[in-house]
């Protein structure tokens, strides 16, 4: 059995609210906070129905990344590496989850 280690991979979304002007605040298990735009995506296949301001306000963490109904999603990855950094973690926050992932 060979257990599966998450150190090199981008962190999974906590938590996850809904901006003005189509942005996102996006909370990451490493305590970090990153704002990120989905305004480049507003005009790209199923992404245009989020132009419903009543539907991207329902965004909610699913599963690591984030949700809308109807099953759109864009993932942690994506969130975190191309989301701005607005809040870094305490130092206490990174060993706290230096140790719960060891």
């Amino acid at each position: 059995m060979t257990l599966e280690v998450r150190e090199s991979m981008n962190p999974y979304v906590t938590s996850v609210r809904a901006l003005d002007d189509y942005e996102l605040e996006v909370s990451f298990e490493n305590g970090e906070c990153r704002r990120f735009d989905v305004k480049p995506y507003l005009g790209r296949g199923i992404f245009v129905r989020l132009q419903d301001r009543s539907l991207f306000q329902a965004v909610r963490p699913v599963a690591g990344s984030i949700e809308w109904p109807g099953g759109l999603d864009l993932s942690y990855d994506t969130l975190y590496v191309r989301g701005q950094a607005i809040s870094e973690p305490s130092a206490t926050e990174q060993e706290q989850s230096e140790t719960s992932v060891a």
